[in-house]
Parts: structure tokens; C-alpha cells; sequence
């Protein structure tokens, strides 16, 4: 079977004359004929080339890949008990959803709090982050969670200055941190600040701590979405021009002659691309130096899907540098434009690569060594991910990196409320009501908890706002069920995989095999009274106490894993027998 669906996407808006009939490996029509216009891909690309390169329109969507990967998410499926609770007293007056503890806490001092564990990670320069950049601010503000501010943004704005090569002031960065600050509730959430090669060369991040006030920092190695820099689309001529006098890649060029005279006519926007990195291990250490002697208090890496040798590298250097937090984004995830192609066809999609984090990531903490704290991204969505992550990768999964359904929250808030002030309501919509206050269901709430004074929570935050809402009391229930009242409980046995390929790939027990020991103990009459856990108090669970906690695992470890590279360490699960 074929897991890709070329030749044909709403994302590229193409699709098959035959839909019913094509080809699999190449997705074109069964029969090609002459006479037809050119609608798929391969047809669309003979007239518009390299623009049909990217998910279309520019600025208005963000595009995820359609490839169906041979294991996802899916298949793995989460375990509730009839059986005792544990952060909680086994009462049933009290082990109810509501006092489950979603908090959780990031960083080698465990001083980020978050009240729900999602980061929105790297919205930078592309235009739909900018267009919705109050909702998302505005609502992980008052929903205590964190949010970065993605690569590009000084450099893309034009009234940037810029002194002996460095930015010495941005109004765009300076309004996306002063929005999130302002609306900050109770010391809960956190605004991180990211760079890639072109803002590292201008000081992004020095002048966000310096000058903004940002305790939190990302290097960027890359993301899920591709294996290039980021691009965006310009519509302006001038604007291309001072893109590339700052040094970044502009195509076509913008001071040819023939590409000027072109421009407005045969194609109407430049590409500006970044350059990609170039990683060794005494710069990153380096690095890190200079950004906390710059005041920076908490220092994360961000690291696409890359293959796992390069994973191998981003886990050991933030060991031995001592970066606080680790963000891995999986293949098959969000972009507001990457090559549509790339999306669907490179590195380790979500679950493989999440696997191998946790591997890796226990192989050092087993040996002694520090582990960043983890944040897994690369396509969730719901609260059943946000379990599944922190399973597969317990303990040291401390939150999760959502960004397209954040954004999509944040513009239906948007677009519901024009469609009120407008009086042009969908039929769908019209049926909860005809008001703010009727339709969205939490707005007196919001209103209430957070607009006091002149401050009105705007309708995209409100969207954004009642997602997370919904995010939270399905995390909680999914976690009451399983008896796990605080997120430090999670452990990888609250999950199962419900085929033999993804015991493989995850280490997680197969369905059919989970508790046999135990069942057996029961059947035969040794077992048949439950031993309810000692209630603990919901906190931060220590590095150190955590890794002892992993040890007894009933989980294996990944077969794949076991032989990926490490630097300097031996794979540990070698020792004890890992296939």
C-alpha cells in the first residue's frame, strides 16, 4: 500500500481529473490525456513552476502533511482502573475529575510554571502569526501556558534598527512580549523569544533579554515541517530589496533588472529564505554561556525530525551544557509554508521520533547524567495526546507543542464574532444563539476572571481560551480514569499499543500482553485485593527521583532505539537484554 498521496491537495489546490482512477506511486490519473488543462500538481507546476512548491494561499492558512505513517498516535490507547488513586485518597467523594492537577513545572530550578502543560512553540515571521498574534498571546496569557515567539521576526520588520550589524530596536518584537506580559495571570505561563542563524547574527536574543525583559530563550536547530530554514512570501519590491540587505536569501533577486521588471506581472512574490544551521558541540556549549552571561534565566533548543543521530546530539549537548528544556518536533506536523513535498517526505514523523527521545533521554538520566526537561510537538491536538505523550515519555515529558490548532482556535473566535457584528451568522452557529455572551459559552466567564478596567479580552483569545478549557477538563478526565491525579503520575504502563508495530517502534507493551503477571496472580487467588498506593501531594517530581521511578518499568524499549547512536554512552538497554 502507498502512504503518500501525491499529485493532488487541497494543499496545493490541485487535484486528479479521475480521482477514482490513479496511480498510486505517482498519483496521476489513470489515463493522462491531452486535452486536460492541468489541475493536479505535475499539470499546475508546468504553468507556475516553483510556486507550486508550497501549501497556497501564503499567509492565510497553515497546512499539515497528509501522509498516513505506518504507526501513529493512534495506535496506541490509553488504560483506566477500577482500581484505588494515586496524588489523591482512594475516596470516591474525592477522586473526581475536577481535583485532577494539570500543572506542571519546566526548567532546572522547576520555576516556569504552566497551569495547562502546552507551549505554543515558534510562531515567528509568517504572516498568519502576525495576523493572529493578539488571540494567541492574549489567550495562552490568561490560560497560563507558554507561547515563543518564532525566528525572523526582528529582521522582517521594516521599522527594525539595526547598529553595527545588531538590532537595537523592533516594535513587532516589543508588542508581541508586551502583550503576552500584560495579560500574564499570577506569575503562570511563559513567553520564550527563538533564534535561528540570520537573528543569532543580529542579536535577537540578547536584545530580548536585555532590553524586553524575556527570561526564556530558544536556539533553534530546526522543526518538524522541513529540513530547511524558514521561508515566507513578499508582495513588496522594496521590502525584498531590504530583506536581502540584511543578509537574508531573497529568489528571485530583487535587484535584477529582469526580475523587476517582471515583478506585478508573471509572478507577484519573492521567496525569503533562512540559512540552515551548522551544529557542533563546542558552539552550542558556547552558546549557552553567552545567553546566560547575556541574563538570560531559562535557555531551551528547538530540533526538528532529523535523523537520530542528530536527536543523539541535541539530548548529550543539552546535557552537558545544562539547557533547561528540550523541544522535539515530529515529521508530519504545521507550517505556515514549507515545501508541501518536504512536509509529507522527510525525517521522523511524531511517534518514531518520540520514541526515540525517551530512549535516549533514559540512557542519560540511568547513567547519572542530566536531562533537560522535554516538550514533544508535531501534530497534536486533543487531550488524549497530551496523555499519550506524557506515557510514552514519562518522566520526562513535562508539556506539549501544539501551534495549528491553537491558530485555529484563535481565528474562529475571530471569524464568529464578525460574523455577529455582521449579522450574517452560519447556520451552524446560529443554533447555539445570536450574541457573544450566547454562542461562546465561557465569554461571561472571561469576562468576569479577566476584563477588568479598560481591558476586553478580544474574540480570537476568547476562542483560544475555551479551547484550552475544553483541553483541560478532557485531560482531566482521561487522567481520573486512569486514577492519576497530577501529571508527574503518568507512567508509560498507562498505555498500551494495540498492534505489534508499535510495541516495536515504541517500547510500549502490546495490548495482549499488559498485565498478565498480575492477572494471573489474581486468578489464581494470591492477588484479588487491591493494594491502593499511598495518596502523595501533587508536586514536581525531581530529576532524581524520577529516574529511579522509570527503572521498574514493565515497558521494553524500543527495538530501533536500542541500536541508534549516542555520543560518548553505550545504549543502555543493550544491558538489559532490549532486542
Amino acid at each position: 500500500m502507498s502512504f503518500s498521496k501525491p499529485n493532488a491537495s487541497a494543499a496545493t489546490r490541485t487535484k486528479n481529473r479521475t480521482p477514482n482512477d490513479r496511480n498510486a506511486s505517482s498519483g496521476m490519473c489513470s489515463v493522462c490525456v491531452d486535452d486536460c488543462p492541468g489541475i493536479c500538481e505535475i499539470g499546475k507546476s508546468a504553468f507556475r513552476s516553483v510556486e507550486n512548491l508550497y501549501p497556497q494561499p501564503f499567509g492565510v492558512i497553515t497546512a499539515g502533511a497528509d501522509k498516513e505513517y505506518p504507526v501513529d498516535f493512534s495506535h496506541l490507547n490509553i488504560m483506566g482502573t477500577a482500581v484505588g488513586a494515586v496524588g489523591i485518597a482512594p475516596d470516591s467523594d474525592k477522586a473526581i475529575f475536577d481535583n485532577v492537577n494539570t500543572e506542571t513545572r519546566l526548567g532546572k530550578d522547576k520555576g516556569i510554571k504552566l497551569k495547562m502543560p502546552i507551549m505554543i512553540p515558534g510562531l515567528g515571521s509568517t504572516k498568519v502569526a502576525k495576523t493572529h498574534w493578539d488571540g494567541l498571546a492574549i489567550g495562552s496569557a490568561i490560560s497560563g501556558t507558554a507561547l515563543t515567539i518564532g525566528e525572523n521576526v526582528g529582521g522582517m520588520d521594516e521599522q527594525s534598527k539595526i547598529s553595527n550589524g545588531k538590532i537595537t530596536h523592533c516594535p513587532d518584537l516589543e508588542y508581541r512580549v508586551k502583550t503576552y506580559q500584560s495579560w500574564q495571570q499570577d506569575g503562570y505561563g511563559l513567553i520564550v523569544m527563538q533564534e535561528n542563524v540570520e537573528d543569532s547574527r543580529l542579536g535577537i536574543l540578547e536584545y530580548g533579554v536585555e532590553k524586553l525583559g524575556v527570561q526564556a530563550v530558544e536556539m533553534k536547530w530546526g522543526q518538524g515541517a522541513k529540513d530547511i530554514g524558514g521561508e515566507v512570501k513578499i508582495n513588496n519590491l522594496e521590502k525584498a530589496k531590504m530583506l536581502r540587505d540584511r543578509g537574508y536569501i531573497v529568489l528571485p533577486d530583487p535587484y535584477d533588472k529582469e526580475v523587476t521588471g517582471s515583478f506585478g506581472k508573471s509572478f507577484k512574490e519573492f521567496e525569503r529564505h533562512s540559512r540552515v544551521g551548522m551544529v557542533n558541540e563546542d558552539d552550542f556549549v558556547k552558546r549557552v554561556k553567552a545567553l546566560r552571561n547575556a541574563g538570560a534565566k531559562y535557555v531551551f533548543l528547538k530540533t526538528g525530525a532529523y535523523r537520530p543521530a542528530d536527536l543523539a546530539r541535541a539530548v548529550w549537548y543539552c546535557s552537558i551544557a545544562g539547557v533547561d528544556v528540550l523541544t522535539v518536533d515530529g515529521a508530519g506536523g504545521g507550517t505556515g509554508m514549507s515545501p508541501w513535498h518536504m512536509m509529507n517526505e522527510w525525517g521522523v514523523p511524531t511517534l518514531y521520533i518520540s520514541a526515540l527521545t525517551y530512549n535516549y533521554v533514559h540512557q542519560l538520566a540511568s547513567k547519572g547524567h542530566y536531562v533537560p526537561d522535554i516538550i514533544l510537538a508535531g501534530g497534536f491536538a486533543f487531550e488524549d495526546d497530551i496523555f499519550k505523550a506524557f506515557a510514552l515519555g514519562a518522566p520526562y515529558v513535562k508539556a506539549v507543542g501544539m501551534a495549528r490548532s491553537p491558530l485555529c482556535a484563535s481565528h474562529v473566535g475571530t471569524v464568529v464574532a464578525n460574523q455577529i457584528k455582521e449579522g450574517k451568522i452560519d447556520k451552524f452557529i446560529a443554533d447555539y444563539g445570536s450574541n457573544v455572551e450566547e454562542i461562546f459559552v465561557l465569554a461571561s466567564k472571561v469576562k468576569r476572571l479577566f476584563g477588568t478596567g479598560k481591558k476586553e479580552v478580544p474574540p480570537n483569545a476568547l476562542g483560544l481560551y475555551s479551547y484550552y478549557q475544553r483541553l483541560s477538563q478532557g485531560l482531566r478526565q482521561l487522567m481520573c480514569g486512569s486514577r492519576k491525579f497530577a501529571l508527574e503520575y503518568i507512567t508509560r504502563d498507562d498505555i498500551v499499543t494495540l498492534t505489534r508495530d508499535a510495541a516495536d517502534v515504541t517500547g510500549i507493551t502490546y495490548i495482549m500482553d499488559a498485565d498478565k503477571a498480575e492477572a494471573q496472580k489474581i486468578l489464581s487467588g494470591k492477588g484479588s485485593k487491591s493494594k491502593t498506593k499511598p495518596v502523595a501531594k501533587a508536586k514536581t517530581v525531581t530529576k532524581e527521583k524520577a529516574v529511579k521511578k522509570a527503572a521498574p518499568s514493565k515497558t521494553k524499549p524500543a527495538a530501533k532505539a536500542a541500536s541508534a547512536v549516542m555520543p560518548k554512552a553505550k545504549t543502555a538497554v543493550k544491558k538489559k537484554g532490549g532486542k
